[in-house]
This record gives C-alpha cells, sequence and structure tokens, in this order.
C-alpha cells in the first residue's frame, strides 16, 4: 500500500521543512509514503472564498484519484488517539485500497465536491494550527501510527 500527504501551497519554514523531511525519511521504513503539494491558489481582491475553495477543489479532485482513498485532514473531522489512528490505518491497509490519500487544503477548507469525494475527515485537535505545521503534526502521526502498528516503542501511553 501507499500513503500520501496531499498539501496545498508550499512549505515555507525552514524548521517544519527539516522536521517533514525527518518524519518522511523514517516513514519510508514502513511504507511507500510521499508528499505531494499542489500549488497555492492566491485569493484575488475579487474573487470570493468560495471561489478560492472551488480553485483548490478542482486541483484536488483534478490528481488521478482513482484506486485511491481520500481522508481530509479537517477541524469537523473525527477525533482519534494515536492508537486509534493506528487502527484506522491498519483496517484500511487490511482492506485493500491501493493507496490512502490525507489531505490538507488551503487556508478556508475543501470545496464541497472534495467532501463529497472523500471516505473521512479526520480532526488533528479541537485547536487551530497553521497548515504549515499542520503538516508536521500529520506525517509524525502517520509515523506514529506505523511504529504502533508494528508494536515499536516510539509511542507511549
Amino acid at each position: 500500500m501507499k500513503v500520501t500527504l496531499l498539501v496545498v501551497g508550499k512549505t515555507d519554514e525552514p524548521f517544519i521543512k527539516e522536521g517533514i523531511n525527518y518524519y518522511i525519511r523514517r516513514l519510508k521504513h514502513y511504507v511507500d509514503f510521499k508528499l505531494e503539494i499542489i500549488p497555492d491558489v492566491k485569493k484575488g481582491r475579487k474573487s470570493s472564498i468560495t471561489q478560492q475553495k472551488i480553485s483548490e477543489g478542482a486541483k484536488i479532485t483534478g490528481q488521478n484519484l482513482s484506486g485511491k482513498e481520500l481522508h481530509l485532514f479537517d477541524e469537523q473531522g473525527d477525533s482519534y488517539s494515536s492508537r486509534e489512528f493506528a487502527e484506522f490505518l491498519e483496517k484500511k491497509m487490511l482492506s485493500g485500497p491501493k493507496e490512502l490519500v490525507f489531505v490538507i487544503g488551503g487556508p478556508y477548507g475543501f470545496s464541497e465536491e472534495v467532501y463529497e469525494k472523500a471516505s473521512s475527515k479526520i480532526s488533528l485537535s479541537r485547536m487551530t494550527f497553521s497548515h504549515q505545521l499542520a503538516r508536521l503534526l500529520c506525517v509524525e502521526q502517520i509515523y506514529r501510527a506505523f511504529t504502533i502498528i508494528k508494536g515499536e516503542p516510539y509511542h507511549h501511553d
């Protein structure tokens, strides 16, 4: 199985890039993992938030999603503990999708089209994080989930 983290916009902060790359290197031991970046859609003065979400949504759904299962990191999603997220991932691995695609959208969330294509919504926290920091948290939690699945001592209850 493959796991992809699809994000809107590049990561600017060097310390966040370094952290993401650290966990990506570690993840490659467990799974075929990749980070894909969709270019930012800049909100013009005359464009609305809805128009921006639709533009970003078209770029997300414009990816080849055939045989892939889409999961959104969304503040309105289901909350999981790290162990519960590991169980979620393990069930997905056993149920047979070719690839899991986790998506972090732009600053205003997702378009209705993206929500319709998604299999689930997952909340990182009830707190709000910058999109760049959310990327680091997502990669770390995916890594943590695989160490839990493998029974390795990274996670402590």
